[in-house]
């Protein structure tokens, strides 16, 4: 069994592992394709992981919010183009929801007065931006409880979809 890292500055994949109480070994062993020394490489950052590095570290520390974590933080693409997801408590998950739920009967209404004519004129500009920030937060809520499924089915506290 391999020694606790004391290092101070750890990074996600670190603390995933050591989470799971495993060592790199122990962890390579279980992901055939992401050896002990890869991890070590991850870890220490002196390499970015692969995609399929990730999904198969995701799957054995049962942490999906690292498949989200990489996408907005290290993929070239994905930093433009996700948000970040926190996990955060399905009661807080559920009224963000619903909050944003509320407000859409009449932003739906000035979103369809704004386009109806196909462009957006400089008086509705403003009203547009803000329809699409409210948008973007229900997005955000939406990816937030997709993440809380993931991560409870991970840990086995609710059954994986048939």
């Amino acid at each position: 069994m391999g020694r606790k890292s004391v290092r101070e500055n750890k990074n996600i994949y670190q603390t995933s592992r050591e989470n799971m109480d495993l060592t790199r070994d122990e962890a390579g062993a279980l992901m055939p394709s992401v050896s002990s020394d890869r991890i070590e490489k991850i870890e220490s950052g002196r390499s970015l992981p692969h995609p399929d590095e990730i999904l198969a570290m995701s799957e054995c520390y049962r942490t999906p919010e690292l498949c989200n974590y990489y996408c907005s933080h290290e993929c070239p693409i994905g930093k433009i183009y996700v948000s970040e997801v926190r996990l955060k408590d399905l009661s807080q998950i559920t009224l963000e929801v619903i909050a944003s739920l509320n407000t859409l009967e009449n932003e739906k209404n000035r979103l369809i007065e704004i386009t109806v004519d196909g462009r957006i004129s400089d008086d509705e500009l403003s009203d547009f931006r803000s329809i699409q920030k409210k948008l973007s937060q229900i997005s955000d809520s939406v990816s937030s409880l997709q993440l809380w499924v993931n991560k409870a089915v991970a840990e086995g506290r609710i059954p994986k979809k048939e």
